[in-house]
C-alpha cells in the first residue's frame, strides 16, 4: 500500500537532532508503513500503513529550516520508498538548502534499481539521495559495532556514484 498525497507524508514522527542516523547532526523523518516486517526491527511501530499521521511537507521543511546546525536529513522508517512522490518533493527542497540526504531502505540497491525502472518518482528520488543504507534488518546478523546500521548485511552506499557506475559503490569508512 502506498500513501499517495504528494503534499503530505504519512509519518511515525521526526527526530529534530540525531547523531545516530548518519554523519553529523541530522533531522530524521520516520515514514509510516513498511512491507518488510523484519523480526527484531527497532521501529516495529512504523510497520502499519494505517498508523502514524499525515504531516505536510511544508511543516517538515519549516522544522528543518528552524535549525541552522543541521548537516542533513535522513529518511528512515518504515519504508520511505513506499511514498516516493512525497519524499521526492521533500528531497528536492532539502537539496535547495544544501543539506545531504541519507535514506534507509529494506530493499537492496539492486532491488531499488529494478523497481525504479517502472516508477519515475522512485528513480528521481534515488537520484536525489546521497547515501543509501540498504537491506532488511537481519536479527541473526545484528552487530552493535556498526555505524548507522543494525546488521552486517546492510550496506552504506554512495548512491550518486552507484547510479553513475550502475553498481553498488560501498562507503568503507562506515
Amino acid at each position: 500500500m502506498e500513501h499517495n498525497n504528494e503534499q503530505t507524508l504519512r509519518i511515525a514522527g521526526v527526530v529534530k537532532e540525531s547523531i545516530v542516523d548518519g554523519p553529523g547532526i541530522r533531522f530524521v523523518v520516520f515514514s509510516q508503513g513498511c512491507p518488510h516486517h523484519c523480526p527484531g526491527c527497532h521501529n516495529a511501530v512504523t510497520h502499519d500503513f494505517e498508523g502514524g499521521y499525515d504531516c505536510s511537507i511544508e511543516r517538515i521543511l519549516a522544522e528543518i529550516d528552524a535549525n541552522p546546525l543541521l548537516d542533513g536529513v535522513t529518511f528512515s522508517g518504515g519504508e520511505p520508498v513506499c511514498q516516493p512522490e512525497g519524499f521526492l518533493i521533500l528531497a528536492r527542497e532539502i537539496k535547495k538548502r544544501n543539506l545531504s540526504i541519507i535514506m534507509y531502505s529494506g530493499y537492496t540497491f539492486e532491488e531499488l534499481l529494478e523497481m525504479a525502472k517502472a516508477h519515475l518518482p522512485l528513480s528521481e528520488l534515488l537520484a536525489a539521495v546521497d547515501i543509501l543504507i540498504d537491506g532488511k534488518y537481519e536479527e541473526s546478523l545484528r552487530d552493535l559495532t556498526l555505524l548507522f546500521r543494525g546488521s552486517r548485511n546492510q550496506r552504506v552506499i554512495d548512491l550518486t556514484a552507484s547510479l553513475f557506475a550502475g553498481r553498488a559503490v560501498i562507503l568503507e569508512n562506515f
